[in-house]
């Protein structure tokens, strides 16, 4: 459902953009740290009923719960109430984050992977090297490298964010 409203809402408001610009813009909006940090905005984690582990492992602050209790509600609010009920709630609730980068923002993972082939480098490769937490809340530390010419590590909830975080320090150590 927000993928849905998300995209129609890119289309609308960026129509003469290409569709691969506003692909990258839509996966920056649904992200699970997003629709996290929008139901942290909206206030959601008081009203969380979590077991006392969840409780006491943190997950009334975990990315991970969060993102997928703001999809859920969003799932909820559709059934509910209809896709137009739906659709002006997501839209209100993401507010101006559509407008937020002048252009569409290039993913880190396909950024370093333009960087090596630009100057004839390896592909950049990744490798978990730790899971921690628990299963509801994971922590994911991800190593990745160019060749034998640098690496970065970094964490995340989950091995695809570690994995973004990972290039996006990698890019910052490379200067690109």
């Amino acid at each position: 459902m927000l993928g849905l409203v998300i995209a129609e809402w890119l289309f609308e408001r960026f129509p003469e953009e290409p569709e691969g610009a506003l692909s990258r813009r839509l996966n920056s909006l649904v992200t699970g740290p997003v629709c996290a940090d929008v139901a942290r905005e909206l206030g959601v984690v008081p009203h969380l009923r979590l077991g006392k582990q969840a409780r006491d492992d943190g997950a009334a602050d975990s990315d991970n719960v969060l993102g997928d209790v703001m999809e859920a509600l969003i799932g909820a609010w559709y059934r509910e109430a209809g896709l137009d009920a739906a659709r002006a709630f997501v839209r209100k609730a993401w507010g101006n984050r559509i407008d937020e980068h002048a252009k569409a923002p290039k993913h880190p993972k396909s950024a370093l992977q333009e960087w090596a082939a630009a100057r004839n480098r390896r592909p950049p490769e990744y490798e978990i090297v730790d899971r921690s937490g628990p299963n509801h809340a994971p922590r994911f530390t991800v190593k990745v490298s160019i060749g034998k010419l640098a690496e970065a590590s970094a964490e995340g909830s989950n091995k695809q964010e570690a994995e973004t975080a990972a290039a996006a320090a990698l890019l910052v150590k490379l200067g690109g």
